[in-house]
């Protein structure tokens, strides 16, 4: 992706969510020059990787499969293994009309997937097999708005404005907008992008950057090479 269109993604990010009644963090605005600034002040930040997030999965085609997101509180690893601390994580995602987030499950991390506002949100739920991986013939159970409802390999679910599933490790999903652009909150235990989604096609979490202009916010992708 061009820095140039992160840049614009962001921006309209930012607006959108704002525009749904959700007041971001103050480092959500810090430009780079400031984050350097305050990375000492934020070590937290950094090593959860708080902050911007604007994904193609490595493929270029944002507008087909792509998201973006911003990790608004995230613990430690280390917090989740002792069973104690700060085991939770919290988000916010705009999955823009017809834009895919491509089939996967994570490992440790349990979400509810929220519809916070604008359009219907699809959630495609496939099982695992005995050994966790994708079951194409298989089904399972989540739960939404905490009534269980049991899904068939394949189903789609409908989520209007308000409306959630809980998914947990195993329960294989996609998700796009349907009718318009959806504003989704995550609130899960602790999130691990690195290590914590497993997709069902060989793809990447991240994006490759072509750097044609300066960025005007860090993305958490950026934080090694730019904060150190």
């Amino acid at each position: 992706m061009k820095r140039s269109t992160i840049n614009q993604i962001i921006a309209d990010a930012d607006e959108m969510i704002r525009r749904h009644g959700f007041t971001l963090p103050p480092f959500a605005d810090w430009a780079p020059e400031e984050f350097a600034a305050k990375a000492a002040e934020a070590p937290h930040v950094v090593e959860s990787r708080c902050g911007w997030d604007i994904t193609d999965y490595g493929a270029g085609r944002f507008d087909e499969m792509g998201l973006s997101l911003f990790t608004l509180r995230n613990g430690l690893l280390s917090d989740l293994t002792a069973g104690r601390g700060m085991c939770y994580a919290e988000k916010l995602l705009i999955s823009r009309q017809d834009q895919l987030s491509p089939m996967h499950t994570h490992v440790i991390k349990a979400e509810d997937i929220i519809n916070r506002g604008g359009a219907t949100l699809v959630v495609e739920l496939y099982g695992s097999d005995d050994e966790g991986a994708f079951a194409e013939g298989r089904g399972g159970s989540v739960m939404v708005d905490g009534l269980v409802r049991d899904y068939g390999p394949g189903e789609k679910l409908s989520l209007a404005p308000g409306e959630s599933v809980t998914l947990r490790p195993g329960d294989w999903h996609a998700f796009w907008g349907e009718g318009g652009d959806v504003l989704i909150g995550e609130v899960s235990t602790v999130n691990d992008d690195e290590t914590d989604n497993i997709f069902r096609e060989p793809i990447g979490r991240f994006s490759n950057i072509d750097e044609d202009v300066a960025p005007t916010r860090l993305l958490v992708s950026d934080y090694e090479a730019k904060l150190g």
